[in-house]
C-alpha cells in the first residue's frame, strides 16, 4: 500500500477529528504555524492540506480570521463517477502523457518535436549552464523572473495591452495558472461557465474544484451570446473560461463585435473571465483579444510557451489586476513555496528576446497553413469535414461520416497503437459524438494518415447494410 504523504497524513486527521465530534460544525482550526509545530511539518504542508479541505468543502477559509470545520467528515469518499475511458477527460490525458513514443498520436495537442526550435533551445540551454551559482541552485523570486516578466510586458504592448510587470506572475504551466486563479476566486459548489466544446482538461480540473460546470455552445466567431446572457441571469456563474484566439478545439476566434458585448455581459453581471491565450503565437494576424479591451479589470490572461517553445519547459503566465496577483503569489508560496525555476525561466527569456523566435513563427506559420490545407483535402475525400476553417494553429475540428462510430474507432485505433481525441470528450453538454479534433502536423506523417484511414474504413465496413440475394437492383418477378 502507498505510504501517506505528510499533507494527506494532516487531511486525515482534520478528518476524523470533525467526524468524531472532537472539533464542532463552525469551530476554528489551530493556525498554520501552531498545527505545523503541533506535526513537525513545514507550515506550507499545512497550508496544502487545509486548502484541500476547503476544496472538499469541509472547512471555510475566512481571510484574516483562518480555517473553520464546516460539518462533519465522511470517513469514505465515494468513487467519482466516471465515463468510457475513451471519452474521460483524466484517462486520456493519462494516455497521451504515458504512451510510448512509437503510438501514434493524431488527436494531441501539441506539435511533434521536430516542429519546435530544438537549436535556439539546445542553445539557450548552454547559456543558463553557465550562470552563476544563484541561477543554477536557488529559489526564484516570489512571481518569476522579473526580466521575463519586463519581457511579456513589452510583448503585449504591441497590441496596445500596456501592464506593468508587477501585474504578471510566472507559473508553473498554463494549467496551474488556472488552478491558482480558481483556487484564488472560487469555492466548492461555485457555478463556472467554459466553451462548449472546450479544452477537456478545463472540466477535469473544474471537477477537482467540485465546482458546477455549464457549457456554452462555442460558434465561428466565439460565444453563443444569447445562451451566454441566459445563463448569466439563470445561474449567476462566478467565471467564465474561454480561448478568445484558435479555440481549443474548435479553431474559431472571436469577432471584436462579440468581443465588446461579451464584456458588457460580464460587466453588468459582475463575472470575472479567465482568458487562456496559449494559441497567441500561433495565429499569424492578430485576434480580437478581451484582455488589451478589458484592460484586466474583470479578465484575467493566462497562458504558456508549451505549444510553441516546448511543453517540457512548463513556463506559464497569469496577469491580472495587483490585488489578485498577491493573492496568487501568496497561494503558489504555500503549495510550492516558489514559482517557476530560474533555469526553466531564463531559457524561455533567451528564446523569446532571440531572433530566432520570430523567424520560427514564420516558418511555423507557413509550415501548419500548408498542413492545414493539406490534411482538410485528404479528409474531405473521406467524408471528414471541419466545422471551422481556422485561420492558424494545429488542429481542426471534424464532423465524421454518419457511419462511423466514433468511440468504437478511438478504441480500435487505441489497440492498434493510434491515440485520436473523439468528440465527446471535449463537449461538457455531450452533443459532440459525431466529432474529432486532429493535429495536422501529426496527419502530415504519412503512416499516420494511412494507418488512420485504414482503421476508419474498417469501422465503417462494419455498419454496411448487407446485401440480400435478388437485391441486385432489377424487378422481382
Amino acid at each position: 500500500m502507498r505510504q501517506r504523504t505528510r499533507t494527506e497524513t494532516v487531511m486525515v486527521s482534520i478528518r476524523e477529528r470533525i467526524a468524531s465530534g472532537h472539533v464542532a460544525s463552525g469551530e476554528r482550526l489551530p493556525s498554520i504555524r501552531r498545527l505545523a509545530t503541533q506535526y513537525g511539518f513545514s507550515p506550507s504542508t499545512i497550508a496544502e492540506a487545509y486548502e484541500r479541505l476547503v476544496a472538499e468543502g469541509l472547512l471555510s477559509a475566512r481571510p484574516g480570521s483562518g480555517y473553520f470545520a464546516q460539518g462533519k467528515a465522511r470517513m469514505e469518499v465515494p468513487a467519482t463517477p466516471r465515463r468510457a475511458c475513451e471519452i474521460d477527460p483524466f484517462w486520456v490525458s493519462r494516455q497521451a502523457l504515458e504512451a510510448d513514443p512509437a503510438v501514434m498520436q493524431p488527436g494531441c495537442g501539441w506539435l511533434p518535436p521536430d516542429w519546435m526550435p530544438q537549436d535556439a533551445l539546445r542553445q539557450a540551454l548552454r547559456v543558463m549552464s553557465r550562470s552563476d551559482a544563484t541561477a543554477l541552485s536557488g529559489y526564484g523570486p516570489t512571481k518569476g523572473s522579473p526580466e521575463l516578466r519586463v519581457h511579456l510586458s513589452r510583448r503585449w504592448a504591441d497590441e496596445q495591452f500596456h501592464i506593468s510587470p508587477d501585474q504578471i506572475l510566472l507559473t508553473g504551466s498554463g494549467t496551474q495558472a488556472v488552478d491558482l486563479v480558481c483556487r484564488s476566486l472560487l469555492r466548492p459548489g461555485d457555478t463556472v461557465l467554459v466553451d462548449d466544446p472546450c479544452y477537456f482538461n478545463f472540466m477535469a480540473l473544474l471537477e477537482v474544484h467540485k465546482l458546477k460546470v455549464i457549457g456554452v455552445p462555442c460558434l465561428a466567431d466565439g460565444p453563443d451570446l444569447t445562451v451566454f446572457d441566459e445563463l448569466l441571469r439563470k445561474e449567476t456563474p462566478r467565471l467564465y473560461i474561454t480561448n478568445s484566439g484558435l479555440q481549443n478545439p474548435v479553431g474559431s476566434s472571436l469577432s471584436p463585435l462579440k468581443a465588446h458585448r461579451l464584456l458588457g455581459l460580464a460587466q453588468a453581471c459582475d463575472l470575472t473571465i479567465i482568458e487562456d491565450d496559449i494559441f497567441a503565437d500561433l495565429a499569424p494576424r492578430p485576434f480580437a483579444s478581451l484582455a488589451p479591451l478589458d484592460g484586466l479589470e474583470r479578465v484575467v490572461r493566462v497562458g504558456s510557451f508549451s505549444k510553441t517553445l516546448s511543453a517540457s519547459l512548463r513556463c506559464g503566465y497569469v496577469a491580472a489586476q495587483p490585488s489578485l496577483i498577491d493573492t496568487i503569489a501568496d497561494l503558489q508560496i504555500a503549495t510550492g513555496f516558489a514559482g517557476i525555476s530560474p533555469v526553466t525561466a531564463g531559457v524561455v527569456l533567451h528564446v523569446l528576446k532571440g531572433g530566432s523566435y520570430r523567424r520560427h513563427l514564420e516558418k511555423l506559420h507557413r509550415r501548419l497553413a500548408k498542413a492545414r490545407k493539406d490534411v482538410v483535402g485528404r479528409l474531405d475525400a473521406l467524408g471528414i469535414r471541419p466545422l471551422v476553417t481556422p485561420t492558424g494553429g494545429f488542429t481542426l475540428w471534424c464532423s465524421m461520416p454518419q457511419e462511423c462510430d466514433v468511440t468504437v474507432l478511438a478504441r480500435l485505433a487505441l489497440e492498434e497503437g493510434m491515440l485520436l481525441a473523439p468528440g465527446a470528450v471535449f463537449s461538457i453538454s455531450g452533443k459532440a459524438d459525431g466529432l474529432m479534433r486532429f493535429n495536422v502536423a501529426a496527419m502530415t506523417d504519412p503512416l499516420i494518415m494511412e494507418h488512420f484511414i485504414d482503421l476508419l474504413r474498417r469501422v465503417q465496413s462494419r455498419h454496411e447494410p448487407e446485401v440480400r440475394a435478388g437485391d441486385g437492383g432489377g424487378n422481382s418477378a
